[in-house]
């Protein structure tokens, strides 16, 4: 990690009177006498933009001058001053020794801002010594080319290295070994990952994934699998192969479990266990049980009736045109992208998909939002690698809906996320024992002193710290979980105190406070996106990725629409059923309705066929894909014979609309 001048001046069309060093505050007696220094010894004035300024001066400011320069320093109110004369070090070693010398955590955090990820000069990030990297395997690759090449490349390596008599004696068992742990690999659809990458940029199914090619390897028999979506984040043509290996697994003579809502899946499956009917409360009961052909013949199941096609998601009756403008990203090559144009429509709902490793978050979610984050707010997000931007004029707000948490607190909650705490505490705190005792909204909040709990400060649990085990919680024995000391719990509304108001779920909650307009509004956000099971007070650490991401949705639906809002979601179907995806839909098309963009990652097959534009991605994953195949209507990627996207809306279009599925062109996509 280390400073970047690009991140401390990341607008060198600025001087430094206009803020353009970020760092450095023009305000600031101490950091004004310096630059007003540094601009008398090279001859520049302070209301020069940074790119105008001669080299030696740029150079100077950055990386220190070569020689002694005369500063002036004097107060601001004016009530002293000293001269000295000294080498001015340069921002960048500067901002290195303030981090270097701080003990304060908020500090360090500002200051890392300022830093980006370099190479280490010494070995160019290879991260061995040259004498290790001096060692060839077949003659040809150290280990540090060879960790840098994909799954499937890996393969074609080990597959067709020549070797003499003697190093095949050597190698024969470690190359049958190597060959067979890249295979299983390559089997549930990773073949895209270079060996090297590191495990923290996984995504939780590919994590998922490679614990389930190491239990392949290890060939073992009579064991019970027990696995929690494992097609998180799949394109189907990767969802089959990793069908294909839970099948081999099964015919090995193991029992796997898992909990699925993929309809591939689902229909593969030998027994499906259906529960509900509902969720949360409502739910909890075995609706339904067997083969999946049994199912489908349960009015009861859900799941059964959306197999059978009696329930389904209808498919639009006619695709939005848009505004007939878009916002255009020009040359971008970021990581496998190969220089690629791609156009988003706005006023309509767009899906980017393609097979995994394509390139699609790296297109949304490192060059798309960042540009349109740094163009409309003025911030400065690091960038991937495009030519150009344009478009950004139409659009006055970009808004990421990711499924990072929405706290890092056990008092962090939904409520308090969409703000709908802050109207209920109101009502409390207008209730006639309220104000007979004097109390404020403050006085119903788990983050303030006087109404929480003191023992647990409002968290209803106790941290213990285990060293070196993972942190243990247990809840708090004087309030007992509740959160709230007993003079706060005695203030009621219509029987409920504040903690049993936390205790509720959304659905319940929404009833409870139908006739409290601006809280029931907010409640009917949170049920519009599914969340009608979730308690109110639910701590966020809780949360799966799919909920955090549902309760940031609902707090963008509970805002005022300016109608040239670009909304950004990557794959916000996770973990929900075909009701629930159902139920999302209405939400993003109703946003699209009131003239907003909605560009979302998404495999799910009943979403592509709600979208009114789509761009694929591929044609594979890895260095093998980074090109736009296709764009267009899901009508028009059906008729693509080279997308396997395609292939697949074209069967799921002619299963919905009753015709014999087959593919757009009779056969998939050649691999």
């Amino acid at each position: 990690m280390e400073f970047d001048p690009d991140l401390v001046i990341p607008n060198r069309e600025l001087s430094f009177n206009e803020g353009g060093c970020l760092p450095y505050n023009p305000d600031s007696a101490w950091h004004r006498s310096r630059f007003e220094s540094l601009a008398k010894h090279f001859k520049f004035s302070l209301n020069t933009p940074f790119r105008d300024l001669p080299k030696k001066a740029m150079d100077a400011i950055l990386y220190g001058s070569k020689e002694s320069i005369d500063i002036h320093y004097e107060n601001k109110d004016k009530s002293g001053y000293f001269d000295y004369n000294t080498r001015f070090p340069g921002i960048l070693a500067d901002l290195k020794r303030r981090y270097m010398e701080t003990q304060s955590s908020g500090i360090k955090d500002w200051l890392e801002k300022f830093m980006s990820q370099k190479p280490c000069e010494e070995c160019g990030g290879r991260r061995l010594k040259s004498e290790a990297l001096g060692v060839t395997v077949g003659g040809r690759l150290n280990i540090w080319e060879l960790s840098s090449l994909s799954v499937s490349d890996s393969l074609k390596f080990f597959e067709t290295i020549k070797l003499d008599k003697n190093e095949k004696k050597i190698a024969n068992q470690i190359l049958k070994e190597i060959n067979a742990r890249l295979g299983f690999m390559k089997n549930v659809g990773l073949d895209y990952l270079t060996l090297e990458r590191k495990s923290a940029t996984l995504s939780g199914g590919e994590a998922q994934r490679i614990r389930l090619a190491t239990q392949i390897g290890s060939s073992l028999v009579g064991v019970l699998y027990i696995l929690d979506e494992p097609s998180i984040g799949l394109h189907q043509r990767d969802n089959q192969r990793l069908i294909d290996t839970l099948l081999y697994m099964r015919d090995l003579g193991n029992t796997l479990i898992v909990v699925e809502h993929d309809e591939q899946t689902l229909r593969t499956a030998d027994y499906i266990v259906d529960l509900g009917p509902g969720a949360g409360v409502h739910g909890g009961y075995v609706v339904a049980q067997g083969p999946p052909r049994e199912l489908m013949k349960s009015r009861e199941s859900l799941t059964g009736r959306y197999l059978a096609g009696t329930l389904k998601i209808e498919i639009p009756a006619e695709r939005r045109k848009g505004k007939g403008i878009g916002v255009r990203l020009k040359g971008v090559r970021e990581h496998n992208l190969k220089n690629i144009d791609v156009e988003i429509p706005l006023g309509v709902f767009t899906c980017i998909t393609g097979v995994s490793g394509s390139g699609k978050s790296t297109l949304l979610s490192d060059v798309l939002y960042p540009a349109l984050a740094n163009g409309i707010y003025g911030s400065n997000r690091q960038e991937g690698d495009y030519d150009s931007i344009e478009g950004i004029e139409y659009i006055d707000k970009v808004i990421d809906i990711d499924q990072s948490p929405i706290g890092r607190t056990p008092r962090s909650n939904p409520a308090t996320y969409v703000g709908v705490f802050s109207g209920i505490r109101d009502l409390f705190s207008s209730l006639p024992d309220s104000k007979a005792r004097g109390y404020k909204p403050g006085r119903f909040s788990f983050n303030v002193k006087g109404g929480r709990c003191e023992n647990c400060q409002g968290d209803g649990t106790i941290k213990i710290e285990m060293n070196f085990l993972p942190d243990v919680y247990i809840t708090c024995d004087v309030c007992q979980g509740k959160r709230f000391n007993r003079e706060t719990l005695d203030i009621r509304y219509k029987g409920k105190n504040i903690a049993d108001v936390l205790d509720m779920t959304i659905e319940e909650a929404a009833e409870f406070f139908e006739y409290i307009p601006h809280v029931a509004r907010k409640m009917d956000t949170l049920l519009s996106v599914g969340l009608g099971y979730v308690k109110l007070g639910q701590s966020a650490l809780t949360l799966s990725g799919g909920e955090a991401q549902r309760v940031k949705l609902a707090l963008e639906l509970s805002k005022r629409s300016t109608g040239k809002t670009l909304y950004i979601l990557d794959e916000p179907t996770t973990g929900l059923h075909f009701a629930d995806v159902k139920q999302l839909m209405e939400v993003i098309q109703r946003l699209v309705d009131q003239g907003n963009t909605v560009v979302m990652i998404e495999h799910n097959l009943d979403v592509l066929l709600q979208a009114d534009h789509i761009i694929d991605l591929g044609p594979e994953g890895g260095d093998k894909g980074g090109e736009v195949l296709v764009t267009g209507t899901p009508e028009e990627l059906a008729r693509c014979g080279k997308s396997y996207t395609g292939f697949y809306i074209k069967e799921m279009l002619d299963r919905k609309q009753g015709r014999k599925a087959s593919g757009s062109s009779g056969k998939k996509p050649a691999r």
